[in-house]
């Protein structure tokens, strides 16, 4: 079987967030799919299956499956049309929150996800604590997958040490934490930390941006944003925010192709 890793919003290699793409040759049992996301050790290892009208796509973190995942979606659509000759202009992906799919703009490839508004919510002290808070910020809120968390500015988020061991403890899949940008021609940043599924702090988190597009859409009273995602290796995400979608463009390199045994 094929295995690329690819860089997902990248405009070089090793930046952005890594991916494994594996094509499979048949359907495979989900303790295969794990072990084999654990010994890749990436932030996702997606799974890719040829269907009649596209592909089946799975997400796995080293630790768990989950819901939904844009920069390995990202990477997988990169693998189809730049390492696997795909010949489709649009790609169809059938995954655990639907059908999602994937064009080819001037921003690099365009995903078409499901929006996932955030509601606020109250930010319990662990939560303060965890992420070595000792005022309220201006926001908490979260939706059905994270919790956010909105400080006063980017020198704020950059300075931020979060307890990792603390955060494992957060009832949700992982902790948004966002702020306005400092930077001209970017309208907001951000830092995800997902120790609860095995991963400290994601390097770029299309899924995320699920969230944040449309929290700083209505903010800024604005549908096309630009985003940075303040990692150490950062990546760079273009969004269109809509009533119930969200587009959602970046670039990928592959840095990797080989074959797993």
């Amino acid at each position: 079987m094929k295995m690329y890793i690819t860089d997902a919003f990248a405009e070089k290699a090793f930046q952005g967030n890594p991916a494994a793409v594996c094509i499979l040759d048949e359907e495979r049992p989900d303790s295969w799919m794990g072990r084999v996301a654990a010994e890749m050790n990436l932030s996702e290892t997606a799974f890719l299956l040829k269907k009649e009208n596209g592909y089946s796509l799975r997400w796995f973190t080293p630790e768990a499956e989950v819901d939904l995942c844009g920069h390995a979606t990202l990477a997988s659509a990169h693998a189809l049309w730049a390492e696997l000759g795909e010949t489709s202009e649009k790609l169809a992906f059938d995954t655990r929150s639907g059908i999602l799919t994937a064009v080819r703009t001037e921003d690099g490839i365009e995903l078409d996800f499901p929006l996932e508004p955030v509601q606020p919510c109250e930010a319990e002290p662990e939560l303060l604590a965890a992420l070595g808070l000792s005022t309220s910020p201006a926001y908490a809120g979260g939706n059905r997958m994270d919790r956010l968390v909105l400080l006063p500015d980017e020198e704020s988020l950059t300075a931020l040490k979060p307890d990792f061991s603390m955060l494992r403890n957060v009832p949700a899949r992982g902790v948004i934490v966002t702020a306005p940008s400092s930077r001209p021609g970017i309208d907001f940043v951000s830092r995800c930390f997902y120790p609860g599924i095995g991963i400290d702090e994601d390097p770029v988190t299309g899924s995320a941006h699920c969230g944040l597009g449309p929290f700083w859409s209505e903010r800024l009273g604005r549908s096309e944003l630009t985003a940075l995602q303040l990692s150490k290796r950062q990546g760079l995400l273009k969004l269109h925010v809509g009533s119930e979608r969200i587009r959602i463009a970046g670039r990928a390199v592959t840095v990797l192709r080989g074959e797993l045994a």
